[in-house]
């Protein structure tokens, strides 16, 4: 399918976005945010519910609140198929539109593509809970947000969970850890890691790839079944992670000693496993359900009134929040930008990424916007670009997932080193230097 008959299906699907991108065009008055999708393929019933999310606040911040400080919102959607070509041919289309605001590729590889553009093109990268790891380093990458979370910081997370259900980090000296990932950059990113991990606690790290888009493992639990790894992290996405719940269920490996990064922890990877994937733990990036007010008010001021983008039930679910979380920290950076730039006017891309630099969203804050319930304050500054570290652990029941009161933190002793030493050799690769301190106020 060409890319421009993508596009208009992605627009019949956004239900109105149309319109509003047309309007875009022929006003440039309005805060313009791309959004690359994937709503086909094997990724799709993870995807769709996190574009869902992020359409529907835009459309409630227009409803309830008139914009931002007059400013109406607008958008488009593109659709990747997740494929990093047709992610890359999706920003090249979208990013001259008047008022773009900021690129969240939702994919790792596409990520990737597009780090050496956003520079050029001043347009800030805003990937929450995935990207590259050592973007964190806001001097070494003025253009990337990985906010709230890396696939390091994510590892590290996991790791530690692992050792207190064993009574120390200590513990884990003589066990095996096995890797069960997704062949892609997305999938390696933690092993840097865990292999650090592995040197400090003494533990063995086992490796074990598949490839895309993870429908057979056979071979990959086989060898689980042989080796006997005393834990297995999974990082998996899409209908990986339903296929890797099944063959562990298969081949008797115990799911309570299985553990999946935030992009394997919601209801598309475990519904159809059901009581089989009883036990299993995941991270937990962010808080779901209907009891938020900001998801009551989606459904107040969007879906009660026949504008919803998906079904109604699919509201507060784990994907469609996260979906909602990461368009309000778009949202909230134009606003922050508006506050230096000029309140109630468009603000340039540059601009915004100032205001994703310059966010402080405190517990009072987050309270005040129906988030409270959702996140952990989120601060970010010129060194910092992910301005939250925190996650928690949930664990599926059969039926529904149950978030633990533990919130961990990555170990920054560990993690602040090697995003350094990776920034300076990604530099160092490119022929770069760090930003001078003047630069961040700029």
């Amino acid at each position: 399918m060409k890319l421009s008959k993508l596009l208009i299906t992605a627009t019949v699907v956004a239900a109105g976005a149309a319109t509003l991108a047309t309007s875009a065009l022929a006003q440039g008055k309005e805060q313009f945010f791309p959004l690359l999708s994937y709503r086909t393929g094997p990724y799709a019933p993870n995807g769709t519910p996190w574009a869902n999310g992020k359409q529907d606040y835009l459309k409630m911040i227009n409803a309830r609140d008139g914009g931002i400080n007059g400013v109406k919102l607008t958008f488009e959607e593109c659709e990747t198929g997740y494929a990093t070509d047709r992610g890359v041919e999706c920003y090249e289309r979208l990013k001259v539109r008047p008022g773009v605001t900021l690129i969240d590729p939702q994919s790792t590889g596409i990520t990737f593509a597009l780090t050496e553009k956003a520079p050029v093109d001043k347009i800030p990268l805003l990937t929450v809970g995935y990207g590259l790891s050592m973007s964190a380093d806001g001097m070494a990458f003025k253009w990337n947000f990985e906010m709230m979370g890396s696939y390091w910081t994510g590892a590290d997370i996991i790791l530690q969970a692992i050792g207190k259900s064993l009574g120390g980090m200590d513990k884990l000296k003589g066990k095996k850890v096995a890797l069960v990932y997704h062949d892609s950059p997305f999938g390696k990113e933690p092993i840097p890691l865990l292999e650090e991990r592995s040197k400090m606690h003494g533990f063995e790290l086992q490796l074990l790839p598949v490839t895309a888009p993870g429908v057979e493992q056979k071979a990959t639990w086989l060898q689980v079944r042989q080796s006997r790894p005393d834990y297995v992290l999974l990082w998996g996405w899409g209908v990986m992670n339903s296929t890797a719940l099944k063959e562990a269920q298969a081949t008797g490996y115990p799911r309570d000693k299985m553990y999946g990064v935030w992009w394997a922890g919601a209801e598309p990877d475990v519904r159809d496993v059901g009581m089989g994937a009883k036990g299993y733990h995941a991270l937990a990036l962010n808080g779901s359900g209907k009891d938020q007010k900001v998801i009551q008010d989606i459904v107040k001021y969007v879906h009660d009134k026949g504008q919803g983008t998906g079904p109604k039930d699919e509201v507060g679910s784990v994907l469609y929040t996260r979906g909602v979380m990461i368009q309000m920290l778009g949202v909230e950076a134009v606003r922050r930008a508006q506050e230096r730039f000029g309140k109630g006017t468009v603000m340039t891309s540059e601009q915004v990424r100032w205001g994703l630099e310059n966010l402080n969203l405190d517990q009072k804050k987050l309270d005040s916007m129906g988030f409270g319930g959702i996140m952990r304050p989120v601060s970010t500054s010129c060194a910092d670009h992910m301005g939250s570290s925190w996650a928690r652990i949930q664990t599926w029941d059969g039926a529904k997932w149950n978030i633990g009161a533990d919130w961990y933190q990555a170990d920054e002793q560990i993690l602040k080193p090697m995003v350094k030493a990776a920034g300076d050799k990604y530099l160092a690769d490119k022929k770069m230097k760090r930003r001078d301190p003047a630069d961040c106020s700029s």
